[in-house]
């Protein structure tokens, strides 16, 4: 092929995109509610329509979801939880919760995770070193709709960047290059806070490795900070990788969890009444729907259950300097960035950004700054009868 030829592809997917995104855009920001187009469903249910078999799956994997690890399967040796449900339970099993992590920085080194958790006898805890120069917490992410996340394509979501401000606004959004362990492959990061994974089974295998100590085939080595390989043999003999298939069912772990992530349903909008309506259209003219957008879309897919849907997640799904970094540079995210919070399931979620910081919306909001700078100050000079109109709004996502 040649590179003329390439090109011309390259810019008609991105105008294709693009012409998506409009689309969606359109109808999610018009009088019509979202919830109106697709059938209602509460947190913890699995996505409507599924089949028989995919119904399985789900609760095959929310099964294990729930499974409490134990010393002997390979828990720890430092580790966050003991189960996906220790973290991701509010306000149902796939959701936020309050267990934070610890990550620290150091001259040479950025977002080191420092777990809450040792097994006897806690040889390899690590602790927050002297010569760490930044720290913080995060708050677990909510899983919810994460297979349509998963499912948008690529180019839709690059649709989307405009690193170099192009059209002046301010924003200067980009995507999250990453290398897929799962496949190998160069993809578009969209999990986790610094956008970190790109597909379910890698931020499976991350998490499994990395908060419960589990070693598996995306994640085949122990790690603690502060502590060498042979350290960490001696605190755990057993032989990684931990997360073997399960020979009835030939699934690991990793599989289980991600089934489980992808066939989860998004929590539904609640009703919009006219004053939340009236905050919609705020929400879209003061500019926040320029990162929070409102809704993208599913491309083709072989599971009808996530072929070409709306994700109406509130979420460009880029990296932005918002003024809400947590100064931890990880995978392609600069110590400032962070991805776009998605704000669907809002009404169900406290406390509020990576670090829960802040307890209500009009909390959060005051939080951002840089990129967000325009939006908070137009926000900041609503009436107060806009105000609530808008809180009303975010209260109904």
């Amino acid at each position: 092929m040649s590179k003329h030829k390439g090109k011309s592809i390259e810019l008609l997917v991105k105008f294709a995109s693009i012409a998506v995104v409009s689309l969606t855009l359109t109808t999610a920001l018009s009088g019509q509610s979202l919830a109106a187009v697709s059938v209602s469903t509460k947190p913890g249910d699995p996505l409507p329509g599924l089949s028989a078999a995919d119904l399985a799956l789900f609760k095959s994997g929310l099964a294990d979801f729930l499974e409490v690890e134990e010393i002997d399967e390979g828990l720890g040796p430092a580790y966050n939880a003991t189960s996906c449900g220790v973290c991701h339970n509010l306000p149902a099993i796939g959701g936020m919760g309050q267990v934070s992590e610890i990550r620290v920085a150091t001259s040479s080194s950025s977002a080191n995770l420092i777990h809450l958790f040792s097994t006897p006898n806690h040889r390899c805890q690590p602790s927050i070193p002297p010569n760490a120069v930044a720290f913080a917490r995060r708050i677990p992410t909510p899983l919810f709709g994460a297979g349509l996340v998963e499912a948008i394509p690529d180019a839709v979501i690059r649709a989307l960047e405009d690193p170099r401000d192009r059209n002046g606004d301010g924003i200067t959004g980009r995507a999250s290059i990453i290398t897929d362990v799962a496949s190998g492959q160069q993809r578009v990061g969209r999990f986790g806070w610094k956008a970190q994974q790109a597909t379910l089974l890698a931020f499976a295998g991350d998490a499994y490795r990395n908060e419960m100590g589990i070693t598996n085939d995306l994640f085949p080595d122990e790690s603690a900070f502060g502590f060498t390989a042979a350290q960490l043999a001696l605190c755990d003999p057993a032989t990684d990788p931990e997360d073997r298939r399960d020979p009835a069912t030939g699934l690991r772990g990793i599989d289980q969890f991600s089934n489980f992530m992808r066939l989860l349903a998004p929590i539904s909008r609640a009703p919009l009444s006219n004053t939340a309506q009236h905050g919609a259209d705020l929400f879209n003219s003061i500019g926040c729907a320029t990162c929070h957008v409102p809704v993208l879309q599913t491309g083709s897919n072989a599971n009808p259950a996530l072929d070409r849907k709306p994700v109406p997640a509130f979420s460009d799904f880029l990296l932005h300097d918002v003024g809400t970094g947590d100064g931890m540079q990880q995978a392609a995210a600069a110590a400032n960035e962070i991805r776009t919070a998605p704000l669907w399931g809002l009404r169900f979620r406290r406390p509020l950004l990576h670090d829960g910081r802040s307890l209500y919306p009009v909390d959060a909001i005051q939080q951002h700054g840089n990129e967000a700078q325009g939006a908070k100050s137009r926000f900041n000079r609503l009436s107060s009868s806009d105000e609530q109109a808008l809180l009303a709004f975010l209260n109904s996502l």
